[in-house]
């Protein structure tokens, strides 16, 4: 595995867990040259998940994107890149799952998917992502989904 640092192709195996159900290797190495620690995937090459969009479009899924929309959504929040990692493997599982017989997935789903878990891990970034996904209209529309944060509940859309 070339280091994405310094280019060199000498590196070690630290630490290798099983994702996805045993279809996925993640594996921690560190570069023998200049030490950088960076991580790597093995996966079965399967039909690529598909992304049914609004539009009825469809493209093949993105980890990605969802790491965008986390990223910006955590921004200056207490929240390390490990869980933000652990977040997205946990969404990409769910959503192969999901999609296991037709390998296609609705975009509402993983939206859906990724609300209920920001919900759980930190308020702040679930109304950041929550307010760009569903395209609020209005400020009482944003109004109403502070209003049910308070309430203990989770809106539904």
């Amino acid at each position: 595995m070339r280091c994405p640092h310094c280019g060199s192709l000498d590196d070690r195996v630290i630490d290798s867990r099983s994702l996805a159900n045993g279809e996925a290797i993640r594996r921690r190495r560190e570069c023998v040259s200049c030490g950088l620690r960076f991580t790597s995937y093995e996966r079965i090459e399967e039909k690529p998940l598909m992304v049914v969009k609004r539009d009825g479009r469809r493209e093949p899924f993105e980890r990605s994107k969802i790491e965008r929309g986390l990223i910006r959504a955590l921004e200056k929040r207490p929240v390390s890149q490990m869980s933000i990692e652990n977040f997205i493997n946990e969404i990409e599982d769910e959503a192969a799952q999901l999609a296991k017989a037709s390998n296609e997935l609705a975009s509402e789903a993983i939206g859906n998917m990724v609300l209920r878990r920001l919900y759980n891990l930190d308020k702040v970034a679930y109304i950041r992502f929550a307010s760009v996904y569903r395209k609020y209209e209005t400020a009482d529309e944003f109004l109403k989904e502070i209003e049910s944060l308070g309430k203990g509940g989770l809106a539904e859309n």
